[in-house]
């Protein structure tokens, strides 16, 4: 290995990726540069880089895709080289040529890979002529929608629709009929234009069963390539990957032979160096076959999992092999020790279809202990913004077997904790305890199939009434020592200043006794409920106590102070949890489950109540509000239209991913928003007034009153 690396690298990427990517240079004594736009201002790895450079506002395309300002970003600090982590320009053949004509090294392949692999159209024909198998489709550049749909008998139903630039699974979609392509064709072009800006599409044959099988691939500049073995990337939701393990449970070691041998082929077809990525289809039901799908030129999100079973920094071997560095590590020297497995972990909501979420993060425990890795952004206070992909977090575990390492990944899940945004942690935990998954009789239709038989926590009656304790006693601390942001658990509930006053506690007290105090919660499932609270008297120091009323339950409730446990009726009881009066949530975690409960003040309560005083009882809303923050990327209708219960209105981007809104109730829409427009969360984004069962809207009938 060579000497000499680079004295200064700048990480174009964001989030997880360029922290770990940070950890490596610091390890290699090489000065690191962040980069972040006005969103990420107060990133982790904005705090961990030597030096940091704002180019742009939160829009990725005027931050992070800004190739001008990443170059600029590099010539103001010094920066011989660019990491591009993954995603945004890490597969961008124009990053790659202007930083190649302004002398700055690509820690990457060259263009000529990165061209070819980076179309998944001409890579699939590219390699064929190479000893690599393909999955039979129509692949050709430029092809129109009614091509396509001449085409696609031909193909054979079920058939998949993929873009032929980017990856992450992002504007594939399976079609089963040829009554659904031309809509689904109109919507995967927006997605892929909208994500990679290319819209250009091909069709594959769906395979059936099918796993994802890919190979870590390393090349230097001398001719050397070898393969790190494989990994399974077979548990999907909407081919974006959710739990990754190496080696795979599906390959024996002949098959594990060959499909390397495949990988090493497709890399030294296009003169590769540094890490890559080859994908495959494997079908279950013939474990020898496989196929391939594309070759990513890049880091991978689950990188780890090689490099936990191989010993290997591949974040390092991207750096020597980018500063002119030769493998010192034959194939022959690659052995596969133990089991690895990782989780992502997603600021999204499993129970709403994985809508994705932003807010703050309040309070945080990241997992530890033996043959656990976690890389990760998070920060207590940390801003999680709806202008990128929701990925918070990875959590690895290591084992001698896939037994050990699922169980160790499991304990991790459960010991991680993020409050001040729903996350996907307890569906990760549901998910690695399924019967087919710790069996390893994986495919990538497993998370579909097994999703609406995953039995959910709910927030029993007992935790309710903490929870309601909690709230007014983080209220009451609030007022007495100022805004409370957080409340981490295991830190002490904050002690005022001054003695408390009862007269301005707020907590109901009265002279004589005090005063019940009900609040009400707006639950994540089901109608609102209400916790009727009595403060009891307790000594100086001694732990807050509440006799608490939940649907015609009574608990007597004390909280201690470290804030980390409640007593429940004798019983003590973890309760790690964060009040956030400034916007009237609670937040609290067990084993991987959390909720965030909001106060229903009276405000809120008055509107609901109005709202159901124009409505019939168990009348559908008129109201369509979308149910997170984002960019409105689609109107289907136009303002005045007739629509039918259930018709998409608009469409609005988040986190990457699009979400199509709905009218809940048929007639007459008005709607003012255009593709591009920002909306909030909870933002009414249409209104329809309802048609009678004769067919006259309410709008009608008062243009009609006007006239008279």
């Amino acid at each position: 290995m060579p000497e000499q690396l680079f004295t200064t690298v700048l990480i174009a990427n964001r989030g997880e990726i360029a922290c770990r990517v940070i950890r490596t240079c610091r390890r290699l004594g090489i000065r690191t540069v962040a980069v972040y736009s006005d969103a990420d201002t107060g990133a982790r790895h904005v705090r961990e880089a030597d030096l940091a450079v704002r180019i742009g506002p939160p829009a990725p395309t005027a931050s992070y895709l800004n190739i001008e300002a990443i170059i600029s970003a590099c010539r103001r600090t010094g920066a011989e080289a660019v990491h591009p982590g993954y995603g945004f320009l890490s597969e961008s053949l124009a990053f790659a040529e202007a930083l190649e004509a302004a002398g700055i090294t690509f820690i990457g392949p060259n263009v000529k890979a990165i061209g070819v692999m980076g179309d998944k159209i001409r890579s699939k024909n590219h390699v064929a002529g190479y000893q690599v198998p393909v999955v039979p489709g129509l692949a050709e550049p430029g092809l129109s929608d009614e091509q396509l749909i001449n085409a696609a008998d031909g193909v054979g139903y079920p058939l998949l629709i993929k873009p032929s630039a980017g990856g992450g699974g992002k504007g594939m979609h399976v079609v089963d009929g040829p009554d659904q392509l031309p809509a689904t064709l109109a919507t995967a072009r927006r997605v892929a234009a909208s994500a990679f800006g290319d819209d250009t599409l091909f069709l594959e044959k769906l395979i059936r069963s099918p796993r994802h099988i890919e190979v870590q691939v390393l090349a230097d500049n001398h001719g050397n390539v070898i393969h790190l073995g494989e990994r399974e990337c077979s548990l999907q939701r909407r081919h974006q990957k959710v739990i990754e393990e190496a080696p795979s449970p599906l390959l024996d070691e002949a098959t594990r032979a060959r499909i390397g041998e495949a990988a090493c082929n497709a890399a030294r077809s296009v003169d590769y160096s540094g890490a890559g990525t080859v994908e495959f289809l494997v079908s279950d039901e013939a474990p020898d076959e496989f196929y391939f799908m594309e070759m990513n030129t890049r880091l991978q999100v689950e990188h780890p999992v090689t490099e936990l079973v191989t010993g290997q920094d591949l974040v390092e071997w991207q750096l020597r092999i980018a500063a002119g560095g030769q493998l010192t590590i034959a194939q022959s020297d690659v052995v596969l020790i133990g089991h690895a497995v990782e989780a992502r972990v997603y600021a999204e909501n499993p129970e709403q279809d994985f809508l994705p979420s932003a807010g703050t993060v309040l309070a945080l425990h990241e997992a530890s202990g033996e043959g656990v890795r976690v890389d990760s952004s998070l920060l207590p206070g940390l801003e999680i913004s709806s202008s990128y992909d929701p990925m918070l977090a990875k959590v690895v575990a290591w084992g001698e077997d896939r037994d050990e390492a699922l169980d160790r990944l499991d304990r991790a899940l459960g010991e991680t904790m993020v409050l001040g945004v729903p996350t996907n942690v307890e569906y990760l935990r549901l998910l690695l305890n399924d019967d087919d998954v710790r069996a390893g009789h994986l495919d990538t239709t497993l998370i579909e199939r097994k999703l609406p038989h995953l039995a959910f926590r709910r927030i029993s009656d007992g935790e309710l009434a903490v929870a309601g304790a909690a709230w007014l006693e983080g209220r009451r601390s609030a007022q007495e020592t100022g805004p409370l942001e957080s409340l981490q658990p295991g830190s002490p509930i904050p002690q005022s200043p001054q003695p408390r006053s009862p007269w301005t506690a707020g907590d109901g007290w009265r002279v004589g006794g005090a005063v019940p105090t009900v609040v009400s919660f707006a639950m994540p499932h089901g109608e609102p409920r209400e916790v009727t609270l009595t403060r009891l008297q307790s000594g100086q120091g001694s732990p807050a106590s509440f006799r608490a009323e939940v649907a015609g339950s009574s608990f007597t409730v004390s909280l201690e102070r470290e804030a980390g446990a409640a007593v429940v009726n004798g019983v003590r009881k973890p309760f790690r949890h964060a009040v956030n009066p400034g916007t009237g949530t609670i937040w609290f975690a067990d084993a991987g489950f959390s909720a965030g409960l909001t106060v229903r003040d009276r405000k809120r309560r008055l509107a609901e109540a109005l709202e159901r005083i124009h409505r019939e009882e168990g009348e559908l809303s008129p109201e369509v509000r979308s149910p997170m923050p984002g960019t409105v990327t689609a109107v289907a209708v136009g303002n005045g239209d007739h629509v039918e219960a259930g018709q998409t209105v608009l469409t609005v981007e988040a986190m990457k991913m699009e979400h199509q809104l709905t009218a809940a109730v048929a007639g007459e829409i008005s709607i003012h928003l255009k593709p591009g427009d920002l909306v909030k969360a909870g933002q009414i984004v249409a209104v329809v007034a309802a048609a009678d069962p004769a067919g006259r809207t309410e709008a009608t009938e008062q243009k009609e009153a006007e006239h008279a």
